[in-house]
């Protein structure tokens, strides 16, 4: 076959990617050459995306040098190719996905170590991207955003000479570049919770539909189990009828243990919009993506109550009032210190909440190099507060797939768990040898006062002592929906005839408010 002409974009990533692809080639036997194409999106540097005309900014001239067969392939970030693709082109192949996180990189003099991503309160942040900024603004909406364009080692040197506090980027295009972030501090974004643009980290090779014989041979290279995710995720961008400037993010996963697909979306009609978060997992691959739009189009705000305080930085507040709920919240609970003399002996300390980290630093524990393991992010940012690193945090709102994933971590190593007296001990059941699970109580709840409830539509339970507390002078009306914080609460809830709450999938703010916009698009 005679020499495969690659049409790309001339930035340092763009040629990265074109020259990776190019090394693909050649093991199925292929040669091939570079031709350097400049698109709007490089020749438009003054403009913000959403502020730009129409779609595929990075992809449209390289698409028009296949039609008239100037290339034969293109190599396209995945993310920035429209969902509808020009007549007589197709997607031959879709490369391995690199990490599809965002990078929050942080001038030293600007990190926080106590603030939501570790970004100093009031911050510059530098991007371009609605969907970054809408997202941004939900969880941080003191941040002050300033457009930043350019390539990534241009935006990075913008941040360098301070012209911004920190900058967003996505992971793959900075870990593809290899470049020295050491003079920086690095926040890498969960993908749970940050929620990525559609198929972001995953390459795209463009052929014409009629080249049957390069479309076979490139075929080879085809990522099929890729190629089904991301259809997820771009499947609902098409329903939004969005391109790479809407504010619109959609993370898909797949699980062999369960054999669930999970989507986690997120939509706001402008970047200064409050994004609606949803997260979804079925079985049937076809309808899920239609689920997941829909379920975001059908939300109608409410009165929701949650059992604890939400002060006016929580993120689950800020998303759900910016679309129209009103929200209240208070403890139906107490905590009080149980202490403890001497500190037994283990080589993991487990903390399935922010009461267990609060009350057992509270006691100034004497440690000994100990690993230490968290619930999920709300804990594990607690016990960043004391100083400490997880280096284990769950990623779902299932305790008990929680306490074997961490069981399997462990191995035969001793554990202890700071928690509360009575703790239904969800992960230390998960546990096959019992001599290495050591319980310590650190503290206890006591029911306080729950006369004077605000009338609500969607009901919040955190714990299942608010449960009990709750129930010992209310009930759930017929008109109410619930939502539990994971399966002990969930456990508790049926004691009292609730047998289907609404659950968050990860024990954090952004998992709760999901969950609530879940049970709201019914």
């Amino acid at each position: 076959m005679k020499t495969v002409r690659i049409a790309t974009r001339g930035s340092e990533l763009a040629l990265w990617q074109a020259r990776y692809v190019q090394g693909l080639l050649k093991e199925i036997g292929l040669d091939s050459e570079l031709i350097i194409i400049k698109t709007q999106g490089d020749q438009i540097q003054h403009l913000s995306f959403d502020k730009m005309e129409g779609k595929g900014f990075f992809t449209k001239e390289i698409e028009e040098a296949l039609l008239n067969n100037t290339a034969d392939l293109a190599v396209h970030s995945h993310k920035d190719l429209p969902t509808a693709q020009p007549p007589g082109l197709v997607i031959a192949a879709v490369s391995d996905r690199e990490d599809p996180s965002e990078l929050l990189l942080i001038r030293k003099l600007a990190y926080d170590e106590r603030a939501k991503f570790h970004v100093k309160k009031g911050a510059v942040v530098g991007t371009s991207s609605a969907r970054r900024k809408a997202q941004l603004l939900s969880f941080r909406p003191d941040v002050a955003l300033t457009d930043l364009r350019g390539n990534v080692p241009t935006r990075i040197n913008k941040l360098r000479e301070g012209n911004y506090d920190a900058i967003l980027l996505a992971a793959a295009g900075v870990e593809r570049l290899e470049i020295d972030l050491s003079e920086f501090m690095v926040e890498r974004l969960d993908p749970r919770e940050f929620i990525p643009a559609p198929a972001q980290g995953v390459l795209a090779l463009q052929v014409r539909e009629q080249d049957e014989d390069l479309r076979k041979l490139v075929s080879k290279l085809n990522n099929e189990a890729v190629s089904r995710v991301i259809g997820l995720e771009r499947k609902v961008l098409q329903l939004f009828q969005g391109g790479c400037q809407m504010p619109v993010g959609v993370y898909a996963e797949y699980d062999d243990e369960t054999e669930l697909y999970r989507i986690r979306a997120s939509r706001s009609q402008t970047w200064a919009d409050r994004p609606v978060n949803v997260c979804l997992e079925s079985k049937t691959y076809e309808t899920l993506a239609q689920h997941t739009v829909d379920r975001i189009n059908n939300v109608r705000p409410g009165a929701v109550f949650i059992t604890r305080e939400v002060n006016e930085n929580s993120h689950f507040r800020n998303v759900l009032e910016g679309n129209g709920f009103t929200v209240a919240g208070r403890p139906l609970i107490e905590t009080k210190l149980i202490p403890f003399s001497t500190l037994p002996a283990c080589r993991w300390i487990f903390f399935a909440s922010k009461n267990a980290v609060k009350y057992f630093f509270r006691q100034q524990p004497r440690l000994d190099g100990q690993k230490f393991g968290c619930v999920g992010k709300t804990t594990a940012d607690a016990l960043r507060a004391e100083g400490y690193r997880a280096e284990f945090i769950g990623s779902q709102a299932d305790t008990r797939l929680i306490g074997k994933q961490f069981a399997a971590r462990v191995g035969s190593e001793t554990v202890l768990f700071p928690q509360a007296k009575g703790s239904m001990r969800s992960v230390q059941q998960q546990f096959v040898k019992k001599d290495q699970v050591v319980d310590l109580p650190v503290y206890e709840t006591i029911q306080r006062n729950a006369d004077a409830i605000p009338a609500a539509d969607i009901l919040v339970f955190t714990s299942p002592s608010n449960v009990e507390a709750y129930f010992e002078k209310h009930t759930v009306l017929s008109s109410q929906t619930v939502v539990a914080m994971g399966d002990a609460t969930a456990s508790a809830l049926r004691k009292h005839s609730i047998h289907h709450p609404g659950m968050p999938d990860t024990f954090d703010e952004a998992g709760l408010a999901r969950a609530v916009f879940v049970v709201a698009g019914r």
